[in-house]
């Protein structure tokens, strides 16, 4: 999944031109799609070159704070989008009431849902993670979103960028590696996903400029990963030893 926080129609065809292949998800940024000009014209590009376009939670969220979701709903739907992400992040919502929403919905629109708060120092324990994310996942989110922010600082992830290796662990002894998408916005975030759980694990908050180096850590062709995916004959002379103390 890739952050568009406003991309004009010229970027948004070079994005396509040169990465469309490699973007299963576009998401249009927080509320970056009230401000973007000829949105209608964006959308159709994406998704004629095989993108689901959904715009960021929080505009979700600022909507139904507001008793606005039917506004909302015709505003996705004027443009062309149908695709919408259900998230609380920002507020809160009661978790059956948000289930609700994502079996409701669901029936005419893609849905995905996010997990998680977007307010450091908010915890939430892994079995509450697993409730969630399963509740979500049968209510008819076809992919929970582990929340981390724009900046990676929170959720999955300690306020220092680094992941709650416990609680993705746990997670995944109860929900389907395959069913989340993690948000993983800076490299080495990216780099510890792909060698925990293998090149096609789900990543999200990729910006469009990093989509093809993405693609190189997948595979092994950055620093990053070239060992982590030759094979261990071609290792034993190569590979650069660390010094004993």
């Amino acid at each position: 999944m890739v952050m568009d926080k406003g991309l004009s129609l010229r970027q948004a065809e070079d994005l396509i031109a040169t990465c469309s292949d490699r973007i299963d998800f576009l998401k249009l940024g927080f509320g970056t799609s009230m401000f973007t000009p000829n949105l209608a014209e964006k959308v159709k590009l994406y998704r004629d070159a095989g993108m689901d376009v959904y715009c960021g939670g929080t505009l979700f969220e600022a909507f139904l704070v507001r008793n606005c979701l039917d506004d909302y709903l015709k505003f996705i739907d004027s443009v062309g989008i149908g695709c919408l992400e259900i998230s609380d992040g920002s507020m809160v919502i009661d978790p059956d009431h948000k289930c609700e929403l994502i079996s409701r919905l669901s029936k005419d629109f893609k849905v995905l849902s996010e997990v998680g708060s977007k307010e450091e120092g908010i915890l939430i324990s892994p079995a509450k993670w697993i409730r969630m994310m399963r509740n979500e996942l049968d209510a008819g989110s076809v992919k929970v979103i582990a929340e981390a922010r724009e900046s990676g600082t929170v959720g999955i992830y300690r306020p220092n960028g680094s992941a709650h290796t416990q609680l993705i662990r746990k997670i995944l002894t109860q929900v389907a590696l395959e069913d989340i998408l993690w948000e993983a916005p800076k490299k080495e975030q990216q780099v510890w996903f792909i060698k925990q759980f293998g090149a096609n694990v789900n990543l999200g908050n990729i910006g469009p400029a990093d989509v093809i180096p993405l693609e190189c850590l997948r595979v092994g062709l950055r620093g990053d990963t070239f060992f982590h995916f030759l094979p261990d004959a071609l290792k034993e002379d190569v590979q650069p030893q660390v010094p004993q103390a």
